[in-house]
């Protein structure tokens, strides 16, 4: 099995959110040895963006940075798991909400696809980028 980063390239749906990864200088963090969960925005996701919000955010490595640790929490949180929490802290500092409404949802985003096993950790693909309140 892969690691995180390899799980998300060889899917092919995370390239934008890759590249912000290895912009941001988080590769190496996303490559350790966790375990790690990431709510991970698809390439449509990233689209969504206004690309002004999004081509700033890709020179700010610091805002950048903080924009992705708020999709990474630290451990191995599955579907099931998600099933029984109302939030979850991220390793940017804040808490994202979960709900069970209309699918399993992280704050506003609706989670696409779960469990997308890694070697150290899993991915939930995501329908939108989450942003921390510190941000907006």
């Amino acid at each position: 099995m892969a690691n995180l980063i390899e799980t998300a390239t060889e899917a092919g749906s995370f390239k934008t959110l890759v590249t912000a990864v290895e912009r941001a200088g988080l590769v190496d963090i996303l490559k350790g040895e966790g375990p790690y969960t990431v709510l991970a925005p698809t390439d449509d996701a990233f689209d969504q963006l206004p690309q002004r919000t999004l081509d700033s955010l890709l020179q700010d490595s610091h805002k950048l940075k903080q924009v992705l640790l708020y999709h990474v929490i630290s451990g191995d949180v599955r579907s099931d798991d998600l099933a029984q929490i109302d939030e979850a802290p991220t390793m940017e500092g804040s808490v994202v909400a979960v709900e069970q409404t209309d699918g399993v949802r992280v704050n506003e985003a609706k989670i696409l696809q779960t469990d997308i096993l890694a070697d150290n950790g899993v991915i939930h693909a995501i329908d939108a980028v989450l942003m921390p309140s510190i941000l907006v």
